[in-house]
C-alpha cells in the first residue's frame, strides 16, 4: 500500500438493525486503512435525514472521522440551519454539500436551487466551522446543457466557498486528468478528490451508471456483461480493474481517493492491500 496515499469511505443509512450492525462490521474493516472520515449520504428530499444524522454520530462516538451529507433542494433555509447547529453542537467539522435529487412527485424546490446558492448559506450561517466538500463530474453531469457550463457551475460551488470536491466514479482516467486541467485553467486550486466506484455486480453498476452519467468503456462493459451470473469471477475481475485505476492516478500524484463502498468492504479492502 502506497503509505502516502489516505482514504476516505462512504456509506448510507441502514434502514434496519441487521443493516447497522453489518455496518458497524464494515466500518470496523475499514478502520484498518487509517481513513481521514467516513461520509453518510442523505436521501432524496431528506428522506433519510434522522438515519443519516444517527449513523454520523455513532460514527463520530467510535472515534473516527464523520462527515454527514446535506443536500438542499425541497429544503428550507430553516431546515437547514436546524441541521447546521445539530451538527456543530455535537463537534462535526466536515460536511459533503450537494444539491441533491428531486423526488419523484416532489413540486417544490425549497428555498435552493444550485448547491454553490447552499454552499454560501452554509457559509453565511457557520463562517469557517466545516470544510465543505462539493461535488465534480469528470464526465459532466447528466443534466449539464454543456461541458464548459458543468465547468462554471463546479467553479461557482468553489467560489461559494467549498474547501474541496469529490468526484462522481470514473473508469477512464483521462476524463479525471482533463477535468482537473480545465478546472486549472479556470482558476480552481481546491484539491479535486478522485471518487472510485468498486465494481460489486453489472446490472447494479449500469443502473447506477445511467442515472449519474458515468461512463462504462464499452471493453469494460463488454468484459463484465460476459461473466453473467459468475459473481465471484466478475468481481476478481473487477477488482483488478480498480486497482489498476487507482494506481495510475496514484502515479501521476494523486494522493487521496474517496470509495463509494455500497456498505461493503471486502473488495475496497482487496483493492486497497492490492496497491
Amino acid at each position: 500500500m502506497n503509505h502516502k496515499t489516505s482514504y476516505s469511505f462512504e456509506f448510507f443509512p441502514p434502514k434496519t438493525a441487521e443493516g447497522m450492525a453489518n455496518l458497524r462490521q464494515v466500518r470496523q474493516e475499514l478502520a484498518a486503512f487509517s481513513p481521514e472520515f467516513f461520509s453518510v449520504t442523505f436521501g432524496a428530499g431528506g428522506s433519510t435525514r434522522d438515519r443519516t444524522m444517527d449513523t454520523v454520530f455513532e460514527i463520530q462516538a467510535e472515534g473516527h472521522g464523520a462527515a454527514p451529507h446535506i443536500s438542499c433542494i425541497s429544503s428550507s433555509k430553516e431546515e437547514i440551519r436546524a441541521l447546521l447547529q445539530a451538527y456543530q453542537a455535537k463537534g462535526i467539522r466536515r460536511l459533503v454539500t450537494l444539491r441533491g435529487d428531486i423526488p419523484s412527485g416532489e413540486v417544490s424546490a425549497g428555498d435552493f436551487k444550485y448547491a454553490n446558492e447552499l454552499v454560501s448559506f452554509i457559509r453565511a450561517e457557520t463562517g469557517d466551522w466545516f470544510h465543505l466538500e462539493v461535488a465534480a463530474y469528470p464526465e459532466f453531469h447528466p443534466e449539464a446543457g454543456s461541458a464548459q457550463k458543468d465547468l462554471d457551475n463546479f467553479k461557482r460551488k468553489i467560489d461559494a466557498g467549498a474547501d474541496s470536491a469529490i468526484t462522481q466514479y470514473f473508469y477512464n482516467v483521462d476524463a479525471y486528468f482533463r477535468f482537473l486541467d480545465a478546472a486549472q485553467k479556470l482558476g480552481v486550486t481546491a484539491p479535486i478528490i478522485p471518487g472510485i466506484m468498486p465494481i460489486y455486480n453489472y446490472t447494479q453498476l449500469a443502473r447506477f451508471s445511467n442515472v449519474c452519467g458515468a461512463e462504462i468503456p464499452r471493453w469494460l462493459r463488454m468484459r463484465l456483461e460476459a461473466y453473467g451470473d459468475d459473481l465471484a469471477s466478475l468481481r476478481g475481475f473487477g477488482a483488478d480493474v480498480v486497482t489498476e485505476i487507482c494506481a495510475k492516478l496514484i502515479a501521476a500524484g494523486v494522493d487521496k481517493m474517496h470509495f463509494y463502498t455500497l456498505n461493503q468492504a471486502g473488495i475496497i479492502g482487496q483493492i486497497i492491500r492490492q496497491l
